[in-house]
Parts: C-alpha cells; sequence; structure tokens
C-alpha cells in the first residue's frame, strides 16, 4: 500500500473524569464507554477499526486487550503505550503513524487509568525511571526530604520538579506566585460549563492563594487531582474519511512531534529539568511542518499539572518571549461567546484550556492527552458549547510525561477550508 499524506480525527469521545475511588467501575468500564462513544461519533462500528493504540500507565501487560475487548473480538493489532502522563498522546502518535504508513485506513487510540490519590510506582526492586531526574534536581539544590508526610516520595518529586521551576523563573524573570494563582483561577473558572471535568467550579483568585500550601509557590487548586477516566479517538486516512461521509467533522492533524531529554534536561536549570526545553523542540518542529506560527494558532490544551507549567508553555508554545508569560496573563481579558459561556483569552487571540485544564479536569494519565485531543476536536467542529472558541480553525496541544516525553500535535478543521499557508 502507498504511504498516506493526510491523517483524520473524526469521532472523539470521553468519561467524565472522577476523583479515585468515588465511581463503582474498573478501567474495561471506562475505556467501553469512551471507546464506544468515539465510534458513535464517528458514525462506525467496531468492525471497521483495523487497529487499536491502547495507553495506559497503572495496570498489567496487556491491559489494552482487555479494555478494547469490550468493543469487540476481531483479531485486530492492539499495541500497549506508556509514557507516563503523555502516554495518550503517544498513543495518537503511533494510531496516526500508522495511518501515514498506509499499512492501515482506520485506528482507534484509546487511553484510559484507574488512579490512586497520588503518583505510585509499584515495583521498587528495580530502578527507578525518574532514578536520573530526581538525582540531578538534587544535585541542584533541591533537598531530598518529603514535601509532606501525608505524600509519597514519588508525588513529592514530581511536585518538587515544578515548584524549584517557578522560583527559578520567578528569579529570572520576576515572575510573581499572584501571576501563577491567575492561572489556576482562569482554568477554573473555564471549567464550569465542562460536564467531563473531575473539578467543574469557579475558584476565586483569592481562594487559589490562600488555599494549602503545597510547595512553594504551589497551593492545592493550582495542582492536577489524579482520577480515574478514559478518552479516544477515531484516526483515519482521507479515503476513509470521504468514503465514510465524515467530511464536516474532520479534523486534520496536521503536525506532531515528540521530544525526549536533551542534554539541556540534565543542564543547570530546573525549568528544562522539567520539560521546558522538550517542548520548545517539539512545538518548533511542528510549526516547521505546517509551516504556520503561534499567531496562526486560535486554541491550545496545555499540560497544566501545575498551574506554573501553563505559564512555562506560553513561552515555549511560542506565545510570548521567554520571561514574558507572567505579562501574557496579567493582560489577559475575558470575553463572551454567542452561546453566553466566558472564555479568557490572552494577547487578544489565544484561549488556553476551554476544557479547565488538567487543573480542573483531573489527570488520568493514560487518558490525558486524549482528553485534550477530544477538546481541540470539539472546538474546531463548533460544537464545544459554552466553552466554544468561537472561529477556531488551527489549535495546538502539549501533553508532557515526566521520564520523559514531550507530545505536541497540531490540527486544523477540515471543513473550514484550507490555511492560507498549508
Amino acid at each position: 500500500m502507498a504511504a498516506e499524506k493526510n491523517v483524520f480525527v473524526v469521532g472523539v469521545g470521553m468519561t467524565k473524569f472522577e476523583k479515585p475511588h468515588t465511581r463503582k467501575w474498573d478501567y474495561p468500564d471506562m475505556a467501553r464507554e469512551a471507546g464506544a462513544a468515539a465510534l458513535k461519533d464517528a458514525g462506525i462500528l467496531y468492525s471497521a477499526v483495523q487497529a487499536v493504540a491502547a495507553s495506559y500507565c497503572y495496570g498489567e501487560p496487556a491491559s489494552g486487550q482487555t479494555a478494547v475487548y469490550e468493543l469487540g473480538l476481531s483479531g485486530i493489532p492492539v499495541f500497549n503505550t506508556n509514557n507516563n502522563c503523555s502516554s495518550a498522546s503517544t498513543a495518537l502518535m503511533l494510531a496516526r503513524l500508522m495511518i501515514l504508513s498506509g499499512q492501515y485506513e482506520c485506528v482507534l487510540a484509546l487511553g484510559f487509568e484507574k488512579m490512586d490519590r497520588g503518583l505510585t510506582e509499584r515495583y521498587t526492586d528495580r530502578v527507578s525511571p525518574l532514578k536520573r531526574h530526581v538525582a540531578h534536581m538534587e544535585s541542584l539544590g533541591a533537598k531530598p526530604d518529603l514535601i509532606s508526610p501525608h505524600l509519597n516520595k514519588v508525588t513529592s518529586d514530581v511536585v518538587k520538579f515544578f515548584s524549584y521551576a517557578a522560583n527559578e523563573h520567578n528569579k529570572k524573570y520576576g515572575t510573581t506566585f499572584r501571576q501563577y494563582a491567575k492561572i489556576s483561577h482562569k482554568n477554573h473558572k473555564q471549567s464550569v460549563h465542562n460536564p467531563y471535568a473531575c473539578i467543574r467550579r469557579e475558584v476565586p483568585l483569592s481562594k487559589v492563594e490562600s488555599s494549602p500550601m503545597l510547595a512553594d509557590q504551589i497551593t492545592m487548586p493550582m495542582c492536577a487531582p489524579t482520577a480515574d477516566g478514559s478518552a479516544a479517538a477515531v484516526v483515519c486516512s482521507r479515503g476513509f474519511m470521504e468514503s465514510h461521509g465524515l467530511q464536516n467533522q474532520a479534523v486534520e492533524i496536521i503536525a506532531q512531534q515528540m521530544a525526549t531529554d536533551m542534554p539541556s534536561s540534565f543542564g543547570r536549570s530546573y525549568m528544562d529539568l522539567s520539560g521546558y526545553d522538550m517542548a520548545k523542540k517539539a512545538a518548533a518542529d511542528c510549526y516547521r511542518v505546517s509551516g504556520l506560527q503561534a499567531q496562526d494558532v486560535d486554541v491550545f490544551e496545555v499540560h497544566d499539572c501545575f498551574s506554573c507549567n501553563e505559564l512555562f508553555m506560553y513561552e515555549a508554545l511560542g506565545l510570548c518571549g521567554e520571561g514574558k508569560g507572567g505579562q501574557l496573563i496579567d493582560e489577559a481579558k475575558w470575553h463572551t461567546n454567542s452561546a453566553g459561556g466566558e472564555v479568557c483569552k490572552l494577547g487578544g487571540k489565544w484561549v488556553v484550556n476551554p476544557s479547565g485544564g488538567l487543573e480542573s479536569k483531573g489527570h488520568p494519565i493514560g487518558a490525558t492527552g486524549l482528553a485534550q485531543c477530544a477538546e481541540l476536536n470539539w472546538q474546531l467542529r463548533g460544537v464545544a458549547g459554552k466553552r466554544q472558541v468561537e472561529g477556531a480553525r488551527v489549535a495546538m496541544q502539549h501533553n508532557y510525561g515526566i521520564g520523559g516525553a514531550a507530545v505536541v500535535t497540531m490540527y486544523r478543521a477540515y471543513n473550514k477550508g484550507l490555511v492560507s499557508k498549508l
């Protein structure tokens, strides 16, 4: 078969993300719910799917098969991906590459996770994947102590990566705690119209600032809570899309890049250790491949595992210059769309995390990247209701897994015509 040039998302679906242990379900249940929703959205049967890319982190080998068998037993290939918090974007990337290979016409990317209240490492008799990163963080001056006696070491270390990075940004550029708090307030306010969000309520700025401090520069509302949930996307070729009459809801993946740790990751910067340079590289590659720039993008979903990381991404993804992220959030303005919902615009143009982001939506790490994909597809199709970014034609997604992998994906709405630079 000839290599494919274009890849489309034609159906998305997800469960509501739930706090761990609050809903009586297991990962096959949530995977069935999200997968069935994506297939229904695309208007196809599972029998049309030729392969599955499954994503999870906390599960035994071949959990992807157990999950997808809820949709049918068709004998197709099932590939399991595991890239920490960027696992679902990795599954989406694998699905896209399978279509580009010309060997498959339709692939289902399916992410799911059943979590505890906090991050864990199950296998303590072998080297941790984060050993190099934690050791380097401590070599830069980070204290090895737990930030709280109520947290395990893995959770404590991950929080410290971003706490120290935030302090580095503050010292270097004059960024403030209040600017990080404004991002959390923005995301929680945007979450109120997202029926899939784990935390669906506005948090006043004063409450964000006065909430219990988890670590320096990070209060509880500024953190993405762990969650249970699933998300899925139907990915296909142009021929499949056209033969099934899906032009009006097709969203093209116009660029996608993954970056893993580089020498700079283990240099003298807590920010680079926490994925800044990886995101910058992946985004630059996407802009180069697509021929577009940040100014051409209308809506972003970024990996706000902590509020400070969203601010870092304003700079890494090119929304502003280095050190200008604080100014960008300070100058943000709220706008009311035609559905009566409020969205926050940065730089007079961009809406970042209209879903409410990980801070509100929750973070089932094997599903997050596909939940971001779902939100951006709804935005580009114009069906996001009160979350809608009006006139959205181009979108960008950033998903990061420490250890590490950063995946950046660009999309365009197929039914709204070609962007002039493509």
